[in-house]
């Protein structure tokens, strides 16, 4: 008998023994691809309990389920077209011959049953055709809360132009005129619970398959010496896996798991969704609207589902026991994702500005670090981003921010194990997308409509001109800026300075006089606010969209704008101040941790830069 048959036999019999755990790990690096904030909406999917089958594309005849362009220039996620983008980026995992995709979370628009069916279509086709592991994780949309709840949207595209009203009861929308189109009833389009969403994608991580080399929750009660199928799938039920928030008696379910797909290596997905009942939850646990909304993310995990974090402590210290290679994730960043530019907008834009509600408490980063957590990804705020933290007793956390296929810049991430503690990141860009313009026909009929109803602040039809996905986020981008985060998030007295601004005047503002003034006149504070934007997207991955002449024009302003803060330590109006804060965010933007391509030391929490 062979040496190596020797080994695998004694590391049947002895599977809690480190005997020849170690030469059992491939000494092959592994790759796993990370698509996060997905928001599929099938938009060729079908109601099964009504006779709606959408609005008909001129273009091709087929009939079409998906939201108005109004719609999505107004959300922070497009709605129709990462429909496309989701299947060219599986193509691209195709091609690179990955076999494991993790999805984080937000992987249906909110929910629905046809649009979870429709995810559930497509990881099947790519799972049976190039044996692709999906594995998954709930986020704050996929359940919208714990249990089901009747729901609806109101804007999508309908016949004649108009937004079609779709809702799950009849109850929940009184037409406002008769002009309007009927309104469809479907329960195809209610919010689906825990139950009903980890049932239909069960085969994703969520409950244990017999090919499985192991799986846990944090409620099992067996180990890893004495692993049994069996065992699992039975305190696999979600009757099982409940937690409870008191002083309400609400018992709600906790979907985290531990998986072992392939040999050494552990997918960790925690559920940080934490879903805080109010008072009327104590005598009615079950009604979805006795429940907020789980958008905060890890900052009530610690005050909240204090046993995730006994479990991951447990489940890390097993990992280093085991020889284990451990891939943590969730659907929420456990560190500051502005580049810590945090404090500063919310100087500059006041509390709960820019989604600063979703920002970590920092004892988030330490407590995870603490329980033996080195790296790990996450997604929930669309951008490209990375976090780090090191602490003086030697722990040390990596978060990497996954960027949304269904935004600005659109992309998922690639993760290259080349060893226990050290990994490599790259960011593919998702560009090339086939038949995204499919819906523009549509899109006309809708823009035609919008005129000639005297719609104010219509959306840019230039967006219909974009050649690229690419291109097509970026416009999604802009207009989002335009129609609402000016509004919402800005003082109005610097929003209205910077955009009746050249660039040139800008310059001038700052009393810098190191540089020819003449080289900033072809730009606006609107375009600067944009740029501003798309590095809080996209990262550095937004210089090439920007422009290397156009930052270094912007870093001069910056500087100035810093320096002179520091010569005068004081500012003697508001639009002055705010100008200074927003140079300090601009700055923090321009100098964050590596986001683009990058190295891991998880021994020594140290990033490499290997963007050359």
């Amino acid at each position: 008998m062979t040496k190596i048959l020797q080994c695998l036999l004694l590391a049947i019999l002895l599977i809690g023994s480190n005997a020849c755990e170690e030469k059992l790990q491939t000494n092959e690096s592994i790759q796993i691809a990370f698509m996060a904030d997905v928001h599929l909406n099938d938009i060729y999917g079908e109601f099964q309990d009504c006779d709606y089958k959408g609005v008909v594309n001129p273009a091709n005849g087929k009939f079409v389920i998906a939201r108005t362009m109004e719609a999505q220039l107004n959300s922070t996620r497009i709605f129709n077209e990462n429909y496309f983008a989701f299947l060219a980026a599986l193509d691209d995992v195709v091609k690179r011959n990955i076999k494991f995709v993790v999805l984080p979370g937000d992987f249906s628009d909110d929910g629905q049953p046809f649009n979870v069916r429709g995810l559930k279509k497509i990881l099947d086709s790519y799972s049976d055709k190039y044996g692709i592991k999906f594995i998954a994780t709930t986020g704050n949309h996929d359940p919208v809360r714990p249990f089901a709840m009747d729901a609806g949207k109101k804007d999508f595209l309908g016949a004649g132009g108009k937004p079609q009203v779709i809702m799950s009861a009849d109850s929940l929308y009184v037409p406002l005129s008769a002009e309007e189109n009927p309104v469809v009833v479907t329960k195809d389009i209610c919010r689906m619970g825990y139950e009903e969403v980890i049932t239909t994608l069960g085969d994703f991580g969520f409950f244990p398959k017999k090919e499985d080399l192991y799986w846990e929750t944090p409620f099992t009660s067996y180990t890893y010496n004495d692993y049994a199928f069996d065992k699992a799938f039975d305190q696999s039920s979600l009757n099982n896996r409940n937690y409870s928030i008191p002083p309400f008696n609400a018992s709600i379910p906790d979907v985290s798991y531990l998986v072992e797909p392939v040999r050494g290596v552990w997918f960790l997905a925690i559920d940080a969704n934490v879903y805080v009942p109010n008072n009327n939850a104590e005598t009615d646990s079950l009604n979805a609207d006795n429940y907020e909304g789980a958008s905060a993310g890890y900052s009530n995990v610690l005050t909240h589902k204090k046993h995730l974090i006994k479990w991951v402590k447990k489940v890390s210290s097993e990992a280093d026991r085991l020889g284990k290679t451990l891939i943590v994730f969730s659907h929420y960043p456990m560190i500051d994702f502005n580049d810590d530019a945090s404090p500063h907008i919310k100087n500059l834009m006041g509390e709960g500005k820019m989604q600063l509600h979703r920002v970590p408490d920092e004892d988030v980063a330490r407590t995870f670090a603490e329980a033996g957590i080195k790296l790990h990804f996450g997604g929930h705020m669309h951008i490209n981003d990375t976090g780090i933290r090191k602490y003086e007793n030697g722990t040390g956390l990596v978060n990497v921010q996954i960027p949304s296929l269904a935004a600005y810049i659109p992309a998922y991430k690639i993760l290259t194990v080349k060893n226990k503690n050290l990994m490599e990141v790259e960011t593919v860009v998702i560009d090339s997308v086939p038949r995204f313009k499919e819906l523009f026909p549509i899109y006309e009929q809708e823009y035609s409509y919008l005129k000639k109803s005297g719609t104010k602040d219509i959306w840019n039809k230039d967006i219909l001109s974009a050649t690229t996905y690419h291109e097509f986020t970026n416009w999604h981008l802009k207009e989002l800026v335009r129609l609402r985060f000016l509004k919402k998030d800005w003082p109005a007295e610097f929003r209205d300075f910077l955009l009746n601004a050249t660039g040139k005047e800008l310059l001038n503002y700052t009393n810098s006089t190191a540089v020819d003034s003449s080289l900033f006149e072809n730009w606006t504070g609107f375009g600067m606010i944009f740029d501003f934007y798309r590095l809080r997207s996209a990262d550095k991955l937004a210089i090439k969209d920007i422009g290397l002449d156009r930052i270094k024009q912007y870093q001069i302003i910056i500087e100035s704008l810093l320096q002179n803060q520091k010569d005068s330590n004081s500012l003697t109006n508001k639009v002055q101040n705010d100008f200074y804060e927003f140079a300090e965010i601009f700055h923090h933007f321009l100098n964050g941790a590596p986001a683009d391509h990058f190295q891991i030391d998880l021994k020594n929490a140290e990033l490499v830069d290997l963007v050359e």
